[in-house]
């Protein structure tokens, strides 16, 4: 077996293992706790395949004739279960009124992270808010491209490199196919995250049960974060807590993300979303506290979208330069340390770690 050579240069989106026709590719990780490809050479015969899905090695933009705005849905209950205006719950029941298909992230049943299927409104709240996580995609293409086949709506919600992933493995363009991206920070190890959450409940005594990164019961736009385990809710600041603090220090970003091509408001999807950061200059007559989303629309496709959802939003056309944000602009950058915090967490048990963290 053959791993990766150079880790910026893969983004563990696992295009690359799903469409290798004789499962010559499989995704391990490391002891960062990211995936990466290996290559099985007995297997492979060299058809080039897992190149042609890889979105670095095949990164495209479209500098099209972009629409900017900003937006608030008018559901106040749609804004309070969302991370930031709700614009991605307000896409996603209008594609489920249209018995259509909904993939974003969710937990699975060890609160591990993984892309997942929804099709309908009660099964929306699993994959409606943030998860500060890289997420699993496996099995996910081949999915969609089954759902699209069978010409149903779907609508994907991903990172940038995990959307130009699904373009590129389905090798065509779909009518019935709604692609939205991420402004990305950039995504944590999921293998850390899955040790927090062991932490926590060791810590707690209990199994966990939900976890929300972005927590909007004082109004403060989500800057609170919360979990349940055996049914009692711990709440704190978002920027008290252990894993946010590794991941708002840079420690523990994939390494690919610190060169991150996908940064900027040219991109192959229909629709960019996230937070609005300037909304207190640009419209402080909408700033309440709940959260206003951003929203950069890329295609004609999703200006008919747009057109059809808009009477469902409070919204306004800015300019480009109003909703601009750091990683619209450029990747983040790596902490000096990074490699210092992961030898210890490649070394140490992580309890050692969570309590350096918490000095």
């Amino acid at each position: 077996m053959k791993s990766h050579q150079k880790k910026e240069n893969c983004c563990g989106c696992g295009a690359c293992a799903e469409i290798c026709p004789l499962k010559a590719v499989s995704m391990v990780r490391d002891r960062e706790g990211f995936c990466y490809p290996q290559v099985d050479r007995s297997l492979c015969t060299a058809c080039g395949k897992c190149r042609q899905v890889c979105p670095i090695k095949r990164h495209e933009s479209v500098e099209g004739q972009n629409l900017y705005l900003g937006a608030q849905a008018k559901d106040k209950g749609i804004r309070y279960s969302s991370s930031s205006g709700g614009i991605f719950n307000v896409l996603a029941q209008h594609i489920i009124r249209m018995q259509g298909i909904v993939y974003g992230a969710g937990y699975d049943g060890n609160m591990s992270v993984l892309h997942r299927a929804v099709s309908d409104q009660a099964q929306l709240e699993q994959v409606i808010k943030t998860k500060y996580v890289q997420s699993s995609m496996e099995r996910i293409y081949s999915r969609i491209e089954k759902n699209l086949k069978e010409d149903k709506w779907v609508l994907f919600c991903g990172t940038p490199c995990q959307a130009q992933a699904l373009i590129l493995f389905l090798k065509k363009a779909y009518e019935k196919l709604i692609v939205v991206d991420l402004v990305c920070y950039g995504v944590p190890s999921p293998g850390i995250w899955e040790d927090y959450v062991k932490y926590l409940e060791h810590k707690h005594e209990g199994k966990m049960t939900g976890f929300s990164f972005r927590d909007k019961r004082n109004a403060d736009n989500g800057h609170m974060r919360s979990y349940i385990i055996d049914g009692i809710e711990y709440v704190d600041s978002l920027y008290q807590d252990i894993y946010c603090n590794m991941y708002f220090r840079n420690y523990i970003l994939r390494p690919s993300c610190h060169s991150c091509k996908f940064c900027s408001v040219s991109r192959n999807s229909d629709f960019t979303i996230g937070d609005f950061w300037a909304l207190d200059r640009v419209r402080p007559d909408m700033e309440d506290g709940m959260g206003t989303s951003m929203i950069i629309v890329h295609s004609g496709k999703a200006r008919r979208i747009w057109n059809e959802i808009e009477q469902e939003l409070d919204w306004f056309v800015c300019k480009k330069e109003e909703l601009l944000q750091p990683r619209l602009l450029g990747p983040t950058s790596r902490a000096r340390i990074r490699w210092a915090f992961l030898l210890l967490y490649k070394c140490m048990p992580f309890w050692i770690m969570a309590k350096l963290m918490e000095r």
